[in-house]
């Protein structure tokens, strides 16, 4: 049976079912330690004030039963996040996790349900920075009217969320901030580099800051369009666009596009698309952190089965062994 709370119910069962602190956890005097009702499985959080209007939560847990969580309408502030491991499910967002990251801006946040399910071992970080701390790093006017950068600040309006794909550099930082290699004051300062060394990158990834537009424009030659056209296939591993959506999306005409783009890269749109797909499920895989299932979901395959054709195609090993650490085969 699935448990369904809200924030009265989880604080009733904080109180009732408190989760031991691990005895190999050490805080500093500026983060404290938040557990999950331990009925619900081995869950905790390191919550830490790193600058005024900045927090960082690290959190890991594994749960022993499926429960819901119904969050009601409420303010939200500009939030990132990474997971390490796992899945997010959040009914008013796709699955975040693997390839794809989490990025919202502030306004308000509607009502929703985010569904755990008994087994699934979640490891992430979770930033939250008040408006107005980012809104003082850009200060030219350009940059604070661009739209993207109106789209994280929304006051009173709905917010809006993005989901920047989680680079290799990126979940690298995340891990980091786990892996602190300070204490006290140096490694509050360690993790506020972090903080906003990551919050660049994802800026960066939905236009945010830069001078010029991300969109293609009229001053853009065929060769930008087609390179533009790998990004937002690099962007979309998981859902792509159609070849005709992506043409349409560039400004070339499909043959165009499908010409050039086997001219600029060796490959088809689609080949390109399954080979970028075959590398993250490579690498995910070695990691450790993810089932095959998982991992065939994260690159955009439904069917397990087919996503082991692909790799084995890729690699000359199934996804399996290379899960168990067996070496690519050369070809």
């Amino acid at each position: 049976m699935t448990l369904i709370l809200n924030q009265s119910d989880w604080e009733e069962l904080c109180e009732q079912f408190p989760q031991p602190r691990p005895s190999n956890l050490v805080l500093d005097e500026f983060e404290k330690f938040v557990d999950a009702p331990r009925v619900l499985g081995k869950e905790f959080s390191r919550v830490m004030e790193l600058l005024p209007g900045v927090k960082l939560t690290l959190s890991d847990g594994e749960c022993c039963q499926d429960w819901v969580f119904k969050e009601p309408t409420h303010q939200h502030p500009i939030q990132t996040i990474v997971c390490l491991r796992g899945l997010i499910h959040c009914d008013i967002h796709p699955d975040l996790g693997g390839a794809r990251g989490y990025l919202s801006g502030s306004g308000i946040s509607p009502a929703y349900v985010e569904t755990n399910y008994s087994g699934e071992h979640l490891t992430f970080i979770d930033i939250g920075i008040k408006p107005e701390v980012l809104e003082t790093f850009f200060l030219n006017d350009r940059q604070r009217h661009s739209e993207p950068m109106k789209q994280l600040f929304k006051g009173e309006d709905w917010k809006v969320s993005f989901y920047p794909t989680v680079t290799t550099k990126m979940r690298s930082i995340a891990q980091q901030m786990w892996n602190a290699p300070y204490r006290g004051g140096q490694r509050r300062m360690y993790l506020q580099s972090k903080v906003f060394e990551l919050l660049v990158m994802q800026l960066d990834a939905i236009g945010v800051g830069q001078d010029q537009p991300s969109e293609p424009s009229p001053k853009l030659t065929t060769i930008d369009r087609i390179y533009y056209a790998r990004d937002i296939v690099l962007a979309n591993l998981e859902n792509p666009p159609s070849v005709l959506e992506l043409a349409q999306q560039v400004g070339v005409s499909i043959c165009t596009l499908q010409r050039r783009f086997q001219e600029l890269f060796g490959m088809t749109v689609f080949g390109y698309l399954t080979d970028q797909r075959m590398v993250l499920a490579e690498q995910l895989l070695r990691q450790g952190d993810y089932t095959v299932a998982e991992v065939a979901a994260v690159v955009g395959y439904s069917n397990p089965g087919h996503f082991a054709v692909a790799f084995k195609r890729k690699f000359g090993i199934t996804p399996t062994e290379c899960l168990l650490g067996r070496k690519i085969v050369s070809r």
